[in-house]
């Protein structure tokens, strides 16, 4: 029995739960998959918007400046890495130049500061390896790079320490409310009961909302192809580098990310209804991810992707979030059609539910809420007296794990025992970096296997990449233990 359930781990969920742990209530997530960041939230480019795309006087608009506005405070509190880099939304047809006034009116009714058209030599000074044929750029400065798995990841943990209950593996299957007005959720692992439900179930937020209200809604999964680049290619561009948006979205941009890696990304490609699901990358979409990145960054070393990836988006037909009470669903809260800009605004949505609730539960503040958060320790960048040090207090931050991204056996450590720790190679990848580098896991994926065994206690047949049915190994090629 709880008075919040939330139905979604993905950054709005965590964000919704970072919020309301600020309150005195019994508050829980449900999460049908094994760890965070495995759904909607994964379908993104790690970029903070600064909100002149949207259309002014939207909800969109609204909580993207202020979620914009609100990142660089969340990132120190919780240890999250995150710059302000800029934006650049780049022209390249002469006759389509009055379209970066239309962005910087928008920008200037959202609320957006210090934004500039930049002329074509202004630009060129500013981002030398774009393409030649540039004629100029709308310039917001307060766009930014974060790193996604951390956001989502460290609210979830702050929340965590401050009471909020975390259940994994636990699908939500059908919602139903008694004579006495709780809401019961049926899921695979028994029912859970209710006073409020929070609907941040991304691809399926459309699902649960129109099981229980008449007024409809309908969610597209919209898939994007993303591809990585090596870190000898991420200061091609300083910026985050946009075409001219169109409706299906912000186009495919070139950004570095925060690590020092270089993204292509994303492809827009509206799906069926039943493919919600389905993530896999395509000859097409990779092909198109070269093509018109190159029409905005000259010579692009494609050749240097380590990976690509695809995630599918969650786009509502009215391109507008969906938040609130509908008026025939009392106690049931949506948070749905949350697409780009939904990473920028998910700190803005949570404090705007946490607030709602707050009002219609008549909560009361905590004494003792924790604000923030110590992130894993992390070797990089740390001096050699600094490693010394650390490595005297615990010999394991000694032992190099993965190499391409110099991930220590005490990070993984730290990741795997640190609230809601990892228990995959996905979830010690998320919080650790260990094998995102050039190998993608090559090297350290046994070593990480070996370290979640004997830490978690399971047989090696059920270490798993990212849980579910992706076991690492299937049995052993010894009849007998120690026959070597």
């Amino acid at each position: 029995m709880y008075d919040v359930i939330i139905i979604g781990a993905g950054v709005t969920g965590c964000a919704v739960a970072r919020e309301l742990s600020r309150y005195e209530a019994n508050v829980c997530v449900i999460e049908s998959e094994e760890d965070f960041w495995c759904g909607t939230s994964k379908a993104h480019s790690s970029i903070v918007h600064a909100g002149f795309d949207c259309t002014p006087g939207t909800l969109m608009a609204r909580f993207n400046v202020r979620g914009n506005e609100m990142m660089e405070d969340l990132a120190k509190d919780l240890e999250i890495p995150f710059k302000r880099n800029g934006s650049l939304v780049v022209c390249i047809h002469k006759e389509e130049l009055g379209g970066l006034q239309d962005l910087y009116d928008r920008g200037i009714a959202n609320g957006v500061p210090d934004m500039k058209i930049l002329s074509r030599e202004e630009l060129l000074e500013m981002e030398p390896n774009l393409s030649d044929n540039v004629e100029g750029a709308l310039y917001a400065p307060t766009g930014g790079i974060i790193c996604p798995f951390k956001l989502n990841i460290a609210m979830a943990e702050n929340a965590n320490v401050n009471g909020v209950d975390f259940f994994f593996n636990t699908r939500a299957e059908k919602l139903t409310r008694d004579d006495e007005g709780l809401w019961h959720i049926r899921t695979n692992n028994g029912e859970y009961i209710t006073r409020y439900v929070v609907n941040a179930a991304g691809l399926y937020s459309d699902y649960f909302h129109n099981m229980v209200s008449e007024n409809k809604i309908h969610i597209t999964p919209r898939r994007g192809d993303y591809c990585i680049l090596d870190k000898e290619t991420g200061d091609l561009v300083e910026k985050t580098i946009f075409p001219q948006p169109t409706k299906m979205g912000k186009g495919i941009l070139v950004a570095p990310t925060i690590h020092g890696n270089l993204f292509v990304g994303p492809t827009a490609i509206n799906m069926d209804d039943d493919c919600k699901d389905f993530t896999a990358t395509t000859q097409e979409g990779i092909a198109e991810l070269i093509e018109k990145g190159g029409m905005y960054v000259k010579d692009l070393p494609i050749r240097k992707v380590i990976t690509s990836f695809a995630g599918n988006r969650a786009h509502e037909d009215g391109h507008e979030f969906i938040l609130g009470e509908p008026e025939d669903a009392p106690h049931f809260i949506d948070c749905a059609g949350i697409e780009s800009p939904g990473l920028t605004s998910s700190p803005a949505i949570g404090e705007y539910i946490g607030e709602m609730m707050r009002d219609m539960m008549g909560l009361k503040e905590k004494d003792n809420w924790i604000a923030t958060r110590k992130d894993v320790v992390s070797t990089e960048g740390l001096s050699l007296e600094e490693r010394n040090e650390l490595i005297k207090e615990n010999p394991a931050y000694g032992t190099i794990i993965c190499r391409c991204e110099s991930v220590t056996e005490g990070e993984i450590l730290d990741a795997i025992h640190r609230p809601l720790g990892a228990r995959s190679l996905d979830g010690v990848k998320r919080r650790t970096r260990a094998g995102t580098g050039r190998c993608q896991a090559g090297f350290c994926s046994p070593r990480v296997m070996e370290i979640l065994q004997r830490e978690l206690d399971l047989p090696m047949e059920e270490i798993t990449k990212t849980g579910g049915k992706s076991a690492m190994v299937f049995g052993r090629t010894k009849l007998e233990e120690g026959a070597r």
